[in-house]
């Protein structure tokens, strides 16, 4: 299984693989590689993965855990909170799972950042893997750490750090996806590229038609290449000190947008539109060309990501981004673009520059 493993791992910090695989049948192989067999588990999953694939998974668990349990949730951001978090720890309780247990997180991206909050806080941690079954947690979420839950109306405000002891990605999940949701990871997927790889960028582009029929081997190709570029960048800065605060290129103007919608917009698709206010706010400044601003309009555009949102004002989207937990000092930190796949950081964005930009968002 070497071939189609990628590490992601750091000197006395954390080391675990992804695997890439287009079934589940090296699952309980992997957990044995990884020395992780024997253990009491408790898959975590909602109420839209479980019909599809919470009885394999179980079964295939069975063959390496005399105790395999589950929790399910109903399906959603809304809840993705510290209530349903309660739930899961009564089960634990229940189930009289220890230290050496193991969580799995089956599904998305919800599914698993509310899983590896559960364990990093559940008898002050334990391990967890990750069986990310969207795109979207494929790309992004399933990768490096970062787990949490949302907190009254501000997103991912409560969290921790808590590294996976592994990854299993199974490419053939994809395509039970609805289409929705399949575009919502294209908005990770456009973002990645344009933070440091314009090649990447406009290979994704270029292939929309492929990608968008589901082959399995240009997306296998596609999701490694955003797990190699997450996984340099976490290696590198594991608790967003500095660099790692590049992966959220979009999403200072996409959290504000994705709250104020009340969630109603899927994250990627806020992710989105946060592109366009962050293309046009580096076109005002001169960093982007007008033709790369349209070029990743029409990208954008090409996988069904939303350009703009109705029923928002711009005063409103701007105070919501100073609620956003990544102000430091009292300034938003804000992810510019000197180019297609050259990004920075930048905290010198004034209110009068950001609203220009969210003017352009909205209908």
């Amino acid at each position: 299984m070497a071939e189609q493993k990628l590490l992601v791992k750091r000197e006395g910090d954390f080391h675990y693989p992804i695997y890439f695989e287009n079934d589940f049948k090296n699952l309980a192989r992997a957990l044995k590689e990884e020395g992780l067999d024997g253990r009491k588990i408790c898959i975590v999953t909602d109420s839209h993965v479980a019909p599809l694939y919470l009885d394999s998974v179980k079964t295939i668990f069975q063959e390496i855990s005399s105790s395999v349990f589950s929790f399910e949730f109903e399906a959603g951001e809304k809840n993705k909170n510290l209530s349903t978090v309660q739930e899961l720890y009564k089960t634990l309780i229940e189930n009289e799972m220890d230290r050496k247990g193991l969580l799995v997180a089956l599904g998305g991206g919800v599914v698993g950042d509310l899983t590896g909050f559960g364990a990093a806080t559940y008898l002050r941690g334990i391990d967890f893997i990750q069986v990310p079954t969207t795109l979207l947690a494929q790309v992004d979420s399933s990768v490096g750490g970062k787990t949490g839950v949302d907190f009254l109306q501000y997103k991912n405000m409560v969290g921790a750090f808590h590294q996976p002891r592994l990854v299993y990605m199974n490419m053939s999940t994809l395509q039970s996806l609805p289409e929705r949701e399949f575009t919502c990871g294209m908005g990770e997927i456009l973002k990645t590229g344009l933070i440091c790889d314009g090649d990447f960028f406009r290979f994704v582009c270029q292939n929309q038609k492929t990608i968008s029929e589901l082959d399995l081997g240009i997306l296998s190709k596609m999701i490694r290449r955003c797990c190699e570029i997450k996984a340099g960048v976490v290696e590198r800065d594991p608790k967003e000190q500095g660099e790692r605060a590049l992966l959220n290129l979009g999403h200072t103007v996409g959290h504000a947008v994705e709250k104020l919608k009340d969630f109603q917009l899927l994250h990627g698709q806020c992710v989105g539109i946060g592109l366009i206010a962050a293309a046009c706010l580096s076109m005002n400044r001169g960093l982007l060309t007008e033709h790369e601003y349209e070029e990743i309009r029409n990208g954008c555009s090409s996988y069904k990501l939303p350009l703009s949102v109705d029923l928002l004002k711009a005063e409103d989207i701007l105070a919501a981004t100073k609620k956003d937990k990544k102000m430091e000092d009292g300034h938003i930190k804000f992810i510019l673009m000197d180019g297609i796949g050259k990004s920075f950081i930048d905290k010198t964005v004034t209110d009068d520059e950001l609203l220009q930009a969210i003017g352009e968002i909205l209908v």
